[in-house]
């Protein structure tokens, strides 16, 4: 794994920092059990500012292309990541509490050694699909034609031959 970049939240934000980088979707440790391979780049940047109403925030933008694991036909689905969000980041945890009442702000606690890297994993997982699946007519799946009253027979006779028959007619 490649070099940790470890953020002092607060003063990240105050010295407007901007860190960027790219980095392997293999990299990710916990990302990796989502993907049907490790092709693919992440880009991403963390700018440290103040929000509107002048709230240290951690903006985070991550762009790029992974592979995943179609829920249908198993195969590999190529999923672009195209991510922009804004964590606010509470002082202590009254604000933090106070923050997470309001269902539209994301926020973090602050903390002196947030390691970059498993801020933008975070993301990345939180905006993956819950079940990642090809359009219908580009899943190998849906193009394969099943006899189904062939197999509504066979499933009554004994459902593990069903199985079997339906691995057939798969390949």
């Amino acid at each position: 794994m490649g070099k940790r970049f470890i953020i002092d939240s607060l003063n990240f934000v105050r010295n407007t920092d901007v860190h960027h980088g790219k980095i392997l979707p293999a990299e990710l440790e916990r990302l990796r059990e989502y993907l049907s391979d490790h092709s693919g780049e992440i880009i991403y940047s963390i700018s440290g500012i103040f929000d509107e109403k002048g709230r240290p925030t951690l903006k985070i933008m991550i762009t790029g292309m992974i592979s995943l694991c179609c829920q249908r036909c198993l195969g590999k689905l190529e999923h672009t990541l195209n991510i922009e969000t804004s964590l606010l980041i509470a002082r202590n945890q009254d604000e933090f509490s106070y923050y997470n009442e309001d269902i539209s702000v994301d926020a973090i606690l602050a903390s002196p050694d947030i390691d970059a890297l498993t801020l933008i994993e975070d993301e990345i997982i939180l905006s993956l699909p819950i079940s990642p699946r090809h359009e219908e007519d580009q899943c190998s799946f849906s193009k394969n034609t099943v006899n189904t009253s062939e197999i509504t027979k066979v499933i009554k006779k004994h459902p593990f031959v069903a199985l079997k028959s339906l691995k057939k007619q798969a390949h």
